[in-house]
């Protein structure tokens, strides 16, 4: 078990009520699904209470090959009733449930992307990725597999002690007899099972958190040579899912001999009931079928316990999506607050607690005034960046854009007017025109173009083989990291916030494309106010003011010039930048 805090898990009646509003969109699947399986178990109760009638026939006067011909036709008919109710079962089934997992996907997805970033982080990426990967799966091998045998089993269990009490009511009972038995190794079978699937379900994000962090990180952990920690790590994780897995089908077994034991008292049971029920008056026939009953309840019990492992295990990942699910949703955006000075009140944060990253952070900037923050690494740069765009939480203080309080306000809020652009930029796969749409959806191509024209992409973007109809990204048109930048840098443009922090946004373009991304961060900050974490001492001179960090303090600022002229840390960094 991990110390990351996990996306929640809902509980089983919440997960019931979740499953329950999904299927019943669909009535008419649901109701058709439930009579063609009842119909299929009793057209299957058929065939053994007719060989119960051939046995009676031969040990009868009346013996006829006309019987046995008449017996031998209506198992044939109702083999052929049982096979195609069954299809029709399971044709409904999927009409009525698999929509309902496509809608139930939709909604985990979709509040997954919502959730504040902070809780995605402290869950974990592999959280998310076996929620919406692992666990719809689970649960789509279950639908097509196990929930069908499993109500094929159930019905064909009640129809056949239905059977055994409509032949006689003694031979009903002892068939019973083994009830208990079977109550009671399903109950020492739940308490112990649901929590190794729970578990299981975990160990299963685990490890896909450590493969996703593995991948991510390749190529740094290739550069320092720790290949073998990042293995290790996925070894543990997949080592922890392995023992959790067998463990489980340890449980099974376990399981699986109490049933056979509950098997074997049930038949003894039933045939000295045929054999009694025989010696006072009753027929072969009947001893016949109520035997062949029971054993027919054999397969369906043997399938029950199959499936059983299926349906605990899409159980646990049922739930586990339905507590995603059930998150609250985001409130709609407010109305944009009016513009103003940004202002730092007291700011304080601590990724560990006792650690301060930030110490009592008190600034003013101007509405659009573009300040620079600049300091050697670890002096809470990117930390002040992120608390001022809303991607972490304050331990202490607040952060207010005119009257409006950014630190109180949803992250959904924020983002609608607080633009944050990093170093590490995604490229989706999809067209130009997908990855600009993100933005803004409804804009026109002309003011794409106008986007790309402002950070200069458009010549680059107009050379590509189809223009805004190139597919980019994965296995799409490669792009260098400053067009991916530029790209990023183009969607900022066309959402048009009211506040944006650049932290370290031209860092990846290399000395060939920097000229060309501060000309395009240039654009994107003019007439607003902005917030840039500088990695180059270039940008703090273009800005108004500058600020200078260290341990997680503002220890100097002003204008560029100024700072050279105190001939303080700032002038020592420009002087180690200039040599």
């Amino acid at each position: 078990m991990s110390a990351r805090e996990l996306l929640p898990t809902a509980t089983g009646r919440d997960t019931a009520r979740l499953a329950w509003t999904l299927v019943r969109r669909r009535p008419g699947a649901v109701w058709l699904t439930l009579l063609a399986f009842v119909g299929a178990g009793a057209a299957g109760v058929v065939p053994v209470w007719l060989i119960g009638q051939v046995v009676d026939a031969a040990f009868g006067e009346d013996a006829s090959t006309g019987t046995v011909v008449r017996a031998a036709l209506g198992i044939a008919v109702s083999a052929v009733v049982w096979g195609a109710l069954t299809a029709v079962a399971i044709a409904a089934l999927t009409r009525a449930v698999a929509p309902a997992l496509a809608t139930l996907r939709e909604d985990v997805l979709d509040r997954a992307l919502h959730l504040p970033s902070q809780r995605v982080e402290a869950a974990g990426v592999g959280d998310v990725v076996a929620r919406v990967g692992d666990d719809v799966r689970t649960l789509t091998e279950s639908l097509d597999e196990a929930v069908p045998a499993l109500l094929t089993a159930l019905v064909t269990i009640v129809f056949t002690v239905g059977g055994l009490f409509g032949l006689d009511w003694r031979l009903g009972v002892a068939g019973l007899a083994s009830a208990p038995a079977y109550v009671l190794a399903v109950r020492w079978y739940l308490p112990l099972s649901l929590p190794w699937y729970q578990r299981e379900r975990i160990a299963e994000g685990e490890r896909a958190q450590a493969l996703v962090t593995g991948m991510q990180g390749a190529a740094t952990l290739r550069a320092f040579g720790r290949e073998d920690r990042a293995l290790a790590a996925i070894d543990r994780s997949s080592r922890g899912a392995v023992e959790i897995t067998v463990g489980v089908y340890r449980l099974l077994t376990r399981f699986g001999a109490r049933l056979n034991g509950s098997e074997l008292l049930g038949l003894t049971a039933v045939l000295l009931a045929g054999f009694w029920t025989v010696r006072a008056g009753g027929t072969v026939g009947e001893a016949t079928a109520a035997a062949l009953f029971f054993h027919r309840l054999f397969n369906p019990i043997g399938a029950v316990v199959h499936t059983f492992d299926t349906v605990q295990s899409s159980g646990a990942a049922l739930a586990r999506l339905a507590g995603v699910a059930g998150l609250p949703v985001a409130p709609a955006p407010a109305q944009a607050p009016a513009e103003g000075d940004l202002t730092l009140a007291g700011l304080r944060h601590a990724y560990e607690p006792g650690h301060d990253v930030l110490a009592d952070v008190s600034l003013v900037l101007a509405a659009g005034e573009r300040v620079a923050v600049v300091g050697a690494t670890g002096a809470g740069k990117s930390t002040l960046g992120a608390v001022v765009a809303g991607a972490v939480s304050p331990t202490a203080g607040r952060v207010h854009l005119g009257a409006w309080e950014l630190t109180a306000a949803a992250e959904a809020d924020v983002r609608r007017r607080v633009a944050l652009v990093t170093q590490e930029v995604h490229v989706f796969a999809g067209s130009v025109r997908d990855n600009l749409g993100l933005a803004a959806p409804d804009a026109p191509d002309d003011a794409l173009l106008e986007a790309l024209d402002r950070v200069g992409a458009r010549r680059w973007v107009g050379a590509l083989p189809t223009g805004l109809d190139t597919v980019v990204g994965e296995h799409g048109h490669p792009l260098t990291a400053a067009q991916a930048q530029q790209l990023a840098l183009a969607r900022v443009l066309l959402r048009d916030p009211v506040l944006v922090v650049l932290d370290e946004a031209t860092a990846e373009a290399g000395s060939a494309g920097a000229r060309d991304l501060d000309a395009a961060t240039d654009a994107v900050v003019a007439g607003r106010t902005a917030l840039v974490v500088a990695h180059r001492l270039d940008q703090a001179r273009a800005a108004d003011r500058v600020l200078v960090m260290e341990a997680g303090r503002v220890v100097e600022q002003g204008p560029h010039d100024d700072l050279l002229t105190a001939g303080g840390r700032y002038a020592a960094l420009w002087a180690a930048w200039s040599r």
